[in-house]
């Protein structure tokens, strides 16, 4: 899902894209620069060499190895922010990277983790307020039981369950100032197999509110396709 949001800011307004900069913070080791220009390519009328590039010049892709090294990262993101005007997107996969490890470290390691994260989540608040850019970010998620479309042993889908099914497995375990920096919260899950293709479940929650919404899609070369 990230690699078509990103595809979707970066692509040119004469290709249905928003023609916007995005930054990514990767903090998983997970980003996959090939599979991204696959997409830009299935979804560029034209696609060049050249079309590509210009697509990822809109694009900073930083890596992150720990919180503390997340934390200062965040700290001296409004130089760049200041000069770069058309960067609107700021995505953080994952929010949680370091958390698992500096918790098992346990001691003064994971309290300086908490004091770190609490300090990211004012960076990135600030950043907000006063640069308007949208932040978007992911947990890893806790073991939960199955979710709202479990298959039956016969193979067919089970019944369709309101979203909030979903919604009550989520468990929520960074600290408090970051639940109160989340305005919208997606949940994703696996769902059943559709022609070969393993289809996914997306709950779209206000946390305020608790009103939730869900629809299904599935990978494919260019991406991501709602059904």
């Amino acid at each position: 899902m990230l690699y078509h949001l990103v595809a979707s800011c970066v692509l040119p307004e004469s290709m249905g894209g928003l023609q916007v900069e995005v930054l990514f913070i990767d903090t998983d080791c997970h980003f996959d620069m090939l599979r991204l220009v696959t997409i830009l390519e299935h979804r560029l009328a034209q696609s060049t060499e050249e079309s590509v590039k210009q697509c990822l010049g809109r694009l900073f892709l930083v890596h992150c190895c720990s919180s503390t090294q997340l934390l200062l990262l965040l700290h001296s993101l409004e130089s760049m922010v200041c000069s770069h005007p058309a960067l609107c997107l700021l995505i953080v996969d994952s929010m949680s990277a370091f958390y698992w490890i500096d918790r098992r470290n346990g001691g003064e390691s994971f309290s300086q983790q908490e004091a770190n994260l609490r300090c990211c989540v004012e960076c990135l608040e600030r950043l907000q307020n006063e640069y308007r850019l949208v932040l978007l970010a992911t947990t890893q998620a806790l073991m939960s039981g199955p979710g709202p479309e479990t298959a039956r042993p016969d193979g067919a889908a089970a019944a369709w369950q309101p979203p909030l099914v979903a919604v009550a497995e989520y468990k929520p375990y960074l600290c408090k100032s970051w639940q109160k920096l989340v305005k919208h919260r997606f949940i994703f899950s696996k769902s059943s197999m559709r022609d070969n293709k393993q289809e996914f479940a997306i709950v779209s929650l206000h946390p305020k509110n608790s009103i939730a919404t869900r629809c299904s899609f599935i990978i494919t070369d260019g991406g991501v396709q709602f059904l």
